[in-house]
């Protein structure tokens, strides 16, 4: 991570990194990963639904993956030194298939990070309460074709003024989610390609969203939090922010 890829993750709002897997490790993932859809690799008719959704696996090859020395470099560049936690999982997987019906959940969005008491959806706040990052982990081979995460380029610049009015509570993804779509509309669209072991390292406040498959093969993707050791701060005395931090401070300066 040198200051290149640093300056362009606080403008873009993420980095791609290649071959921070190592293939031997993703290919143990992916073969762990067929094993729990049910599906035989070789029989598209056992293919049944357009996504299956595997929950966290903790297996040796996905404690391996979530801790390649390029990754815990990557991490202290973007979220500080000490200031994440170690992951020795990965999770959720939604794991999709080429099929003819479209997916549920293809809207523009932000990812929620924490339940508060009594509610139902996850919500987010300005301080990105317990996630430090996004993370877009590829476990195969992923083309324009393959049913690739759309990403607004720039797009965790708009949304710090989204959420600024709801305080430290925040709210739920699903009411923040047409917001930061309008908020956002104007942003260039990326794509998340790449072979296995790649990794996409994300912005918390990243605009980003599924779309059909209309492939010809499955698209095997984890995309975990990194989680804080310290929470976000907006105000350092110090002056010592983090990439992360610089970015929502940039966000909330463009909105005044």
């Amino acid at each position: 991570m040198d200051d290149n890829l640093i300056a362009r993750f606080v403008e873009d709002g993420f980095v791609k990194i290649e071959g921070a897997v190592a293939p031997r490790v993703a290919a143990d993932c992916a073969r762990l990963l067929w094993r729990e859809t049910g599906y035989d690799p070789e029989d598209r008719a056992t293919w049944k639904e357009p996504v299956v959704w595997v929950g966290g696996m903790a297996q040796g090859p996905f404690a391996a993956a979530a801790n390649s020395p390029v990754l815990h470099d990557a991490f202290d560049a973007l979220v500080g030194a000490g200031r994440w936690e170690p992951r020795y999982s990965l999770g959720t997987f939604p794991l999709r298939f080429p099929h003819p019906a479209e997916p549920d959940d293809a809207g523009w969005h932000i990812e929620g990070s924490y339940l508060p008491e009594g509610r139902e959806h996850y919500h987010t706040n300005l301080r990105s309460r317990d996630r430090a990052l996004l993370m877009l982990f590829l476990f195969s081979e992923v083309t324009l074709d393959d049913a690739p995460t759309r990403i607004r380029v720039g797009s965790h610049l708009d949304v710090p003024a989204v959420l600024r009015p709801y305080g430290e509570a925040g709210a739920s993804f699903l009411e923040l989610g047409p917001r930061v779509a309008a908020a956002s509309a104007h942003r260039p669209l990326a794509h998340a390609t790449g072979r296995p072991g790649d990794v996409y390292l994300c912005h918390p406040f990243l605009v980003h969203a599924a779309q059909p498959h209309h492939g010809t093969r499955p698209r095997f993707l984890a995309q975990p939090p990194l989680l804080p050791a310290a929470p976000c701060e907006l105000e350092r005395p110090d002056g010592a922010y983090s990439p992360v931090e610089r970015a929502i401070r940039r966000g909330l300066a463009g909105a005044v």
